[in-house]
């Protein structure tokens, strides 16, 4: 069974939106997301996930040591201006380089994140046919 990885800095976004979308749609895929400096997740993370139907529960903040590296064959990147998480060389990655939605004003964000969310939904069934 092929493994995924979201990552991102604080694992608190992009990678907790792709997370919890690639479970959608593949509910027996291995999933998970993770960053090289975690912090928490937004709370826009959960209104837009449960705006447009999909499962909240477990999505947590992680460091890329709490995750399973060895059972991981494709890491998705979803920095674009940040400093990007390190992988091991065995595991293929993928650079989606996305605006990150938490630096948008307060009444630009939901429309940010909303964004995330339709842009990684365009993205993630292509990925998920070829694993």
């Amino acid at each position: 069974m092929a493994g995924v990885a979201f990552l991102c800095v604080a694992n608190s976004a992009r990678s907790q939106v792709a997370e919890a979308i690639a479970r959608h749609l593949d509910p027996d895929l291995e999933v998970y997301s993770a960053g090289s400096r975690p912090s928490h997740v937004r709370p826009q993370v959960y209104t837009i996930l449960n705006r447009n139907g999909l499962d909240t529960r477990g999505l947590r903040s992680k460091g890329l040591l709490e995750i399973p590296l060895g059972d991981i064959d494709v890491a998705v990147v979803l920095c674009a201006e940040e400093e990007c998480p390190l992988l091991p060389s065995h595991i293929k990655k993928l650079s989606w380089p996305l605006p990150d939605p938490t630096f948008y004003p307060d009444d630009e964000i939901l429309d940010a994140f909303q964004a995330t969310y339709e842009e990684l939904m365009r993205r993630l069934p292509k990925l998920l046919q070829t694993l």
